[in-house]
């Protein structure tokens, strides 16, 4: 009998105390071997037994895991069987290599499902990081208190370590100190910071792993926005009121009472995130136009995900799944409401089955008779990854494929005049996204209404989430009825009437990028390779004479400044190097990072503004 292969059994969560305690008790030895020491664990073959995963280590020592809650939360709950044990690198090891759990608050994070101790706790949240606001009934705090300054000092020095070793650099040490950082963060009430610092240590292993599904300009992004959070908590003028609620987050999500809702479905969206959770999201719409949401999310990965779809709604008595649900309808009574719209699931929330609406019928439809420019206005303001305010109504034809470095899956669509650019859902190739995708790109002249996301570059951009006929479409024309692109696949035999109207072939040719991608390039190459990706001499100089010349001038001084943080290395009396300046480095890189960020909506923004002709080949 084989033992099994390490894939087949998951290593259960480790809290990131936990995490960080090992690794500080190590001695200076023990650290150096640590990333070899989880790597070669990693590997290693696992066996369960009840509430215990053991690793054998070799053939004579095993590693125990405890997770009765089905966390480890204790270092006590690591147990080796070494010679060396408990001060072995082994228990530091399996916990930094191990997936980090978090105490989830509502408003940052994916949250747990309905308890009897919590009667209006969502079903599940997202789990993308998000800004949360204040809870209700609760003073205003007047600014921060000195303890919440240091541990958002601490984050910042730990998120700033991060940026000095780069992503090769930033190995279990490392992690572990934004881990520690992270849950002193969470014990003084920044529930945002430490949700934040989570997700940088979940991007940093899945980039280093090397990952299908890491994406450089995501990590960027998710540590930008850490240390902007964090340098506005520790300076001295820091923000009050509900400007300091926003950064610091809340530790539960509010919930309103929104009475009586008649409900109709619309799609559903998988959710794989960054942070180890997976699941759906249904969008539903009540008569007054608002968008709910309903989830189901918990930690797992794009199994869960892809099978989400079929899972119950877990919302008072509706005996539905979510896929259901997404083609029908329901009556609730007692709902609770968050304030981002998401559904509570409380005791006191009943819920029963209704018929739906199809798409080109009231209120439905009103979604798709808001004009363009308004949606992309209202989805530029708020770019949460899965946020009611994402979501685009439009109609569009299909031109065909295109060619793009980095993202074969990309077909042209024309949208009100606009040679739009429309992406998968989501890349991950065990969802349904790219397959579709690609099947509707071969099939040009295609009218299509779809339901999609705003992808913010400087031409337009789309996230294609479900498609369906247009109205007043002929038999056959198109799918038979709206499809949810990631879960429902489709044949060709669904497409009928693909290719019976010509239209102009797609443009291969990539838009020509504006030269604010040379910032973003220096950006992310100073977070993957660390300070030495941006402090060679003359490495940046080209870059930004061609932002000056395009009158990119403040880009161009902000990527002069950040060549000068990182080059500015000094020597004492001996001629030895002294430490490079971290929070100059770090302070530099993020004055450029917010800059090209809010530069990219700008442009993002003038990319959807004047119609353009379809490209003609």
């Amino acid at each position: 009998m084989t033992d099994p292969a390490p894939d087949d059994i998951a290593l259960p969560p480790v809290a990131p105390e936990v995490t960080a305690q090992l690794v500080r008790t190590l001695s200076p030895r023990l650290r150096k071997r640590l990333d070899a020491a989880a790597a070669k664990l990693a590997a290693r073959p696992r066996t369960r037994e009840g509430d215990t995963v053991r690793i054998a280590v070799d053939d004579d020592t095993t590693l125990e895991l405890h997770a009765p809650t089905g966390t480890v939360d204790a270092t006590d709950a690591i147990r080796c069987g070494c010679l060396l044990a408990p001060d072995c690198v082994h228990r530091a090891a399996v916990a930094a290599a191990a997936p980090v759990a978090e105490p989830v608050p509502a408003g940052d994070a994916p949250d747990t499902p309905d308890t009897p101790d919590s009667p209006d706790a969502s079903a599940a949240s997202a789990a993308h990081p998000a800004p949360a606001g204040p809870v209700p009934d609760e003073a205003e705090p007047a600014a921060p208190d000195p303890d919440q300054r240091a541990a958002a000092t601490a984050l910042w020095r730990a998120g700033a370590a991060v940026l000095e070793a780069g992503i090769e650099g930033a190995g279990a040490l490392v992690q572990a100190e934004l881990l520690h950082a992270a849950h002193t963060a969470r014990l003084t009430g920044l529930h945002r910071p430490a949700t934040l610092a989570i997700s940088t240590v979940n991007g940093l292993r899945a980039a280093r792993a090397a990952d299908p599904g890491h994406r450089l300009a995501e990590l960027t992004a998710t540590v930008r926005e850490l240390l902007m959070v964090c340098h506005a908590l520790r300076r001295p003028a820091a923000p009050s009121g509900p400007s300091l609620a926003a950064l610091r987050g809340t530790a539960r999500r509010p919930y309103t009472p929104g009475g009586s809702l008649r409900l109709y479905g619309l799609c559903c969206e998988p959710v794989l995130a960054r942070s180890g959770h997976a699941g759906v999201v249904t969008w539903v719409l009540g008569t007054e136009g608002q968008l709910f949401a309903l989830t189901d999310v918990a930690p797992g990965g794009a199994g869960r995900a892809a099978d989400a779809a079929g899972y119950t709604v877990r919302l008072g008595d509706a005996s539905c799944t979510h896929r259901e649900l997404a083609r029908g309808g329901l009556v609730v009574s007692g709902a609770t409401v968050s304030p981002d719209g998401r559904l509570g699931a409380g005791r006191g929330v009943r819920a029963v089955r209704a018929e739906g609406a199809p798409w080109h019928a009231e209120p439905v439809a009103a979604l798709w008779e808001v004009p363009l420019p308004e949606q992309i206005a209202r989805a530029l303001d708020d770019p949460a990854p899965t946020s009611a305010a994402g979501l685009v109504f439009t109609d569009l034809t299909v031109l065909g494929p295109v060619r793009e470095t980095g993202a074969p899956d990309v077909l042209a669509a024309d949208c009100a005049g606009l040679t739009v650019r429309i992406a998968p859902g989501d890349e991950h190739p065990g969802l349904a996204h790219r397959d579709n995708l690609r099947l509707l790109a071969a099939a040009p002249g295609l009218r299509l209404r779809v339901i999609a996301r705003l992808l913010p570059a400087d031409h337009p951009r789309l996230r294609l989430l479900a498609a369906g006929p247009v109205p007043g479409a002929a038999a056959g024309e198109g799918p038979r009825g709206p499809v949810d692109l990631g879960y429902d696949r489709l044949r060709r035999a669904d497409l009928p009437g693909a290719g019976a109207t010509p239209a102009p072939p797609a443009d291969p040719r990539e838009p020509a990028p504006a030269p604010l991608h040379l910032l973003h390039r220096r950006v992310q190459a100073a977070l993957a390779a660390g300070r030495p990706a941006v402090a060679l001499p003359g490495s940046t100089e080209t870059d930004r004479q061609r932002l000056r010349h395009a009158g990119l001038s403040t880009a161009a001084d902000l990527l002069a400044a950040l060549h000068r943080s990182a080059a500015d290395r000094t020597r004492d009396v001996f001629g030895r190097l002294r430490p490079a300046d971290a929070e100059q480095f770090a302070l530099a890189w993020l004055a450029a990072a917010h800059y090209g960020d809010r530069a990219a909506h700008a442009l993002c923004a003038a990319a959807w503004t004047a119609p353009r002709a379809a490209p003609v080949a």
